[in-house]
């Protein structure tokens, strides 16, 4: 299992925390042995959910060429058609993926193509399940252009996810490859897609569990198949 180098910051933040437990307890004319365990126990925990939370498993990406995949690992949790005035300009069908705290945050690209990074864009910190944290919540932008189709990914804050990350150069716009990770979102968040209508038939269903650069989510219209 491979762990994003991004937890190490995280791991001493443990290890102090369960120092301080430690000075605590002595303080307050605790034993060693009692102080010593506790701050142990408390470093020992959070430092595994850290290693948890910050793993980067390898995915089995489907080579097929018409297909979609996940951008982000949890729950799908809506479809909607709505009209994307910022950069596709166009009615567009958005898939919204919410992260719990258990899910793999590393995200992957949905499509192969040209990936260009528009921005961080300050804003609220609304819970991710309010519909209107899609325009108004802080967020990366991406924007994929594929053989068939554009994709907008949005990297959404939420009150607990304090960061967003995109890995590949921001400067520029560099090729990508479906299921290649882009970025991380830190402690629970929302992942929004949008492609245009009539470019996607949807696959995936609300309320299904879904797996970054794994789940086929949809398919491309108008293209065929090749083995």
């Amino acid at each position: 299992m491979k762990f994003r180098p991004e937890v190490r910051p995280f791991l001493l933040a443990s290890a102090l925390l369960g120092a301080v437990v430690y000075f605590l307890m002595r303080t307050a004319g605790q034993p060693n042995g009692a102080a010593l365990s506790a701050g142990l126990i408390v470093a020992g925990v959070l430092a595994a959910y850290m290693l948890f939370f910050f793993r980067d498993p390898e995915m089995a990406t489907p080579d097929a060429p018409d297909i979609v995949v996940a951008a982000a690992s949890g729950k799908l949790a809506k479809i909607a058609e709505v009209y994307e005035k910022d950069y596709l300009k166009t009615e567009t069908v958005r898939i919204s993926i919410f992260l719990s705290l258990f899910d793999v945050h590393v995200n992957r690209f949905p499509i192969a193509g040209q990936s260009t990074f528009l921005g961080y864009f300050p804003g609220k910190r609304l819970f991710t399940f309010d519909e209107k944290s899609s325009d108004v919540n802080q967020h990366n932008a991406i924007l994929v252009e594929g053989e068939g189709t554009r994709c907008l990914i949005r990297q959404i804050v939420g009150p607990v996810c304090r960061r967003v990350v995109y890995w590949p150069p921001s400067d520029r716009t560099v090729p990508v490859k479906r299921g290649e990770r882009f970025g991380m979102m830190k402690f629970g968040s929302r992942l929004d897609m949008y492609f245009p209508k009539g470019d996607i038939e949807m696959t995936a269903t609300i309320g299904q569990q879904v797996t970054a650069g794994e789940t086929v989510i949809a398919r491309l219209l108008g293209r065929t198949e090749t083995l």
